[in-house]
């Protein structure tokens, strides 16, 4: 069902709640900048509620700030709760920079990366307009009787519901038997006739403006922990005789959590579906999305197959046509069309059309490739560019290096780019032969169509068309094993 977004009556001014440490995630990492497929939990709930078209955005922050603010602070307005006393007290924390908005508030914790831009619209629209649609047609902006309190325009707060089979550790929404909210009761403090209700508070609110920081400020701290929670203004309102309202969540998961590292990777699974489906209805084709991690800033052309247990993080963009694995690797990587790579790591690089890579090569950041280089098995490259048509096929290491065009590295080769010190250059020109088993020593040069003989080590630039050669020379000795053979068998009688 699509929804039915209208125009806002009021402006809406949304407070994200980013203050808390996350004891149960048992890190030192605030528990907001913990990451679901590549991006911090705070940043989609800053994403979804900038969808749902909200004007302001306030970030309460707290533990850890200072990692905190350069995240959220691209989203909107920055202010500290000094001590975390609970959620009012957190909100509470608003009330100056808020100072003269007069409009509707939503509020909600940076730890729900689930939640919806659409969800938050239709709990905003709830709030606001409360009226059935017209005629027999249906809205999604609206709920069914059976899930919303009576109309009314003057409603205080609407509380984001949901009903889950297994509502064990959720605050209970207790309605009256006219389907009046009349309380959130927490679990630890509910009859056995309340903790049969399904209905549970996800901790995301929509408030009018209207004496609700006076309201906050006369809450009371009566509980274990003393400190101050949301639940109570609407307990608060209730008790003044003050209309509070509930929107029920299409889906449950949306209102999920994240409290711990088993909730974290439930999420995890739930998004990691979500890309991946979107992406293979875009063109591409996972052939065990199962065994294939994708993360959420990842952007693939059609007609690449992305083989199992390949793993795509980061910003990553990957052209059409390409092969992606088995074991496979890539962390932003910018990958042509007709790539091959299969079993390798490539971190931080550039991949040009129609380059071969592995398997089992590691492209360290700062690796370039052009058009159809071809990396083979057990070579290692770093902060280097390789132009087109070179060829680096086994057992190879080049460092701080740029290779020309139409290169043959052969096997065993070393660029030499460290004196323990410095890192140093090695130039490579087109055309250039090196051949098995090399070693060159940086700084050098290899000149245009030069020929290095296998088994060199290169301290000295080399001309262009020049034969490089650097080692010993060959002595054969006449009959030696015969003799050492002989001298052996003396030795031993």
């Amino acid at each position: 069902m699509q929804p039915c977004l209208k125009p806002k009556i009021k402006p809406v001014a949304a407070v994200i709640l980013a203050a808390g440490k996350g004891t149960r995630m048992r890190s030192h990492l605030p528990k907001v900048l913990h990451k679901v497929c590549g991006r911090p939990l705070l940043t989609y709930v800053l994403e979804a509620v900038k969808k749902a078209g909200v004007e302001r955005i306030v970030v309460v922050v707290g533990f850890g700030a200072e990692q905190v603010v350069p995240v959220a602070k691209v989203y909107g307005e920055i202010v500290y709760q000094e001590q975390q006393l609970g959620t009012a007290h957190a909100l509470l924390q608003a009330e100056k920079v808020l100072a003269g908005f007069a409009g509707d508030i939503l509020v909600l914790g940076g730890d729900t990366p689930l939640i919806t831009s659409t969800t938050l619209a239709r709990l905003i629209e709830t709030h606001q307009s409360q009226q059935p649609a017209s005629g027999n047609q249906k809205s999604a902006c609206f709920l069914p009787t059976s899930h919303l309190s009576p109309p009314t325009p003057k409603t205080m707060a609407t509380v984001l519901t949901a009903k889950l089979v297994e509502p064990a550790g959720y605050g209970r929404v207790i309605r009256n038997s006219a389907q009046q909210v009349v309380k959130i009761v927490e679990q630890k403090d509910a009859s056995l006739a309340e903790l049969a209700v399904q209905e549970i508070n996800s901790g995301i609110y929509c408030f009018a403006v209207e004496g609700l920081f006076k309201t906050l400020a006369r809450l009371k701290a009566e509980n274990a922990a003393q400190e101050y929670y949301l639940p109570d203004v609407i307990e608060t309102y209730v008790r003044q005789g003050l209309p509070v309202a509930a929107c029920l969540a299409e889906k449950e998961e949306e209102i999920q959590g994240i409290n711990d590292r088993c909730q974290l990777a439930a999420a995890e699974d739930v998004v990691r579906q979500q890309v991946r489906n979107e992406i293979m209805l875009s063109g591409v084709t996972i052939l065990d999305p199962l065994s294939t991690f994708i993360d959420s800033e990842v952007k693939i052309e059609p007609d690449t197959v992305i083989y199992p247990f390949t793993i795509i993080e980061g910003a990553c963009r990957i052209g059409a046509n390409c092969i992606i694995g088995p074991g496979t690797r890539l962390k932003s990587v910018q990958v042509g069309d007709n790539v091959v790579i299969s079993n390798s790591v490539v971190i931080e690089s550039t991949i040009g059309d129609s380059c071969t890579i592995g398997p089992f090569a590691y492209l360290r950041p700062g690796t370039h490739l052009a058009r159809k280089v071809k990396v083979g098995d057990f070579v290692e490259i770093k902060q280097s560019v390789i132009e087109e048509g070179s060829k680096i096929p086994h057992l190879s290491y080049v460092g701080d290096a740029h290779i020309g065009k139409e290169v043959n590295v052969g096997a065993g080769t070393i660029t030499c780019n460290y004196d323990g010190q410095k890192k140093w250059l090695t130039v490579i020109e087109d055309k250039v032969f090196i051949g098995s088993n090399t070693n060159l020593v940086a700084p050098v040069k290899i000149g245009a169509g030069a020929f290095i003989g296998a088994g060199s080590t290169i301290t000295k630039n080399v001309p262009a068309a020049a034969l490089g050669v650097a080692r010993g020379g060959q002595r054969n000795i006449p009959n030696w094993t015969k003799k050492k053979k002989q001298t052996k068998e003396e030795n031993i009688s």
